[in-house]
């Protein structure tokens, strides 16, 4: 029954196209990670077990064999190759009806949902909104700031990749040649947005390297699923564990920032904290750096363990005189330099009337 539970998930899928190796392949690994101990099953198993879920048992399946082009990473050449998958879409031998309750609290989930704008318009969503009679609320609850993209559908075709684990050809351009489009294929794996803009973390499937690509310089995702997906090593959200923003510097060690902030931006700084690792100093620790610093007789002092990246410099930088970086002195200077070339910008500026 467990291998029909994940054969079932892997017919009923619409995004990858399977032989009877990759699912051959594909139960294996699941079947690894529920049972460890699992010496994993052959071809010839798997081939049995859909003849029984076609032909044999209870569920009598409809599965369509179908000619699909697949391709071969490690000798980068593409080939067909014969697939399997039920003939109806949202066919499943282990579907059931919504409880009331389940039903009851999808559709007060969807109704809050359908409130916050710059969700991508996911067809499948709306349809499932709509059978379960869920009217759009008129009256906004939640308000959200957004950076609307011009390609509004852009977030949903991105989230549908990551969750389905599929292999994308992204097409991009930078800022500086926005008439000349760059390819790559790529493994995605996460969405993040930070300062009203939308990225996309991913590795390259040529060599795995970690890329950060933002949305409004995408200008289409092609959909690749004869390609196999190889999933990030480890947890992709705790790279911005030491980081702020999404400027990620691997050679950086993570710096105790300590700074001081005006009692004009002090309760700011403490309800706002610049950082997760945001710690007040308080005690011995900050009689000593008051000693140290007798000029910063007010105010309060503050810590953060971070990586040094452009954003942080930014983020320290835009208090303005209300902060003051102390330690360390790499970062300071860093604060300072930017200061200056501030300063001079503005010393130099020439105004002509």
């Amino acid at each position: 029954m467990t291998r029909y539970k994940i054969l079932d998930d892997l017919l009923s899928c619409r995004y990858h196209n399977y032989s009877l190796d990759d699912l051959t392949e594909e139960v294996n690994k699941r079947l690894a990670e529920l049972y460890p101990d699992t010496n994993g099953v052959g071809r010839r198993t798997i081939e049995k077990d859909i003849y029984y879920l076609e032909y044999e048992g209870p569920f009598l399946v409809e599965i369509e064999r179908y000619t699909a082009p697949g391709y071969n990473r490690e000798k980068q050449k593409s080939y067909n190759k014969r697939c399997l998958r039920y003939a109806k879409p949202s066919f499943s031998i282990f579907k059931k009806d919504l409880s009331d309750d389940e039903e009851y609290l999808l559709k007060e989930a969807l109704s809050l949902l359908g409130q916050f704008e710059g969700l991508p318009n996911l067809d499948a969503l709306e349809g499932l909104r709509l059978g379960l009679g869920v009217r759009k609320n008129e009256r906004k609850i939640i308000s959200l700031t957004k950076n609307p993209l011009e390609n509004s559908n852009l977030l949903g075709e991105l989230f549908t990749a990551i969750s389905h684990r599929q292999v994308i050809e992204l097409h991009y351009h930078k800022f500086a040649y926005a008439q000349s489009e760059l390819t790559t294929n790529v493994y995605p794996y996460l969405l993040k947005e930070y300062n009203r803009r939308w990225f996309l973390f991913a590795a390259a499937e040529s060599d795995r390297k970690l890329l950060c690509f933002s949305l409004d310089r995408i200008d289409n995702v092609v959909p690749l699923p004869s390609h196999k997906f190889i999933d990030y090593d480890g947890e992709i959200s705790e790279i911005f564990d030491d980081t702020i923003g999404v400027t990620i510097n691997e050679k950086s060690p993570v710096y105790n920032i300590v700074f001081w902030v005006s009692d004009i931006s002090k309760d700011y700084v403490a309800t706002k904290p610049i950082h997760d690792s945001q710690k007040n100093i308080s005690g011995s620790e900050e009689e000593k750096l008051r000693r140290i610093y007798p000029t910063l007789s007010k105010g309060r002092f503050f810590s953060i363990d971070c990586k040094e990246n452009y954003e942080l410099i930014r983020e320290l930088t835009s208090f303005g005189k209300e902060l003051i970086v102390l330690t360390p002195v790499i970062i300071r200077k860093k604060i300072e330099n930017r200061i200056t070339e501030m300063f001079d910008n503005y010393k130099s500026l020439e105004i002509r009337i």
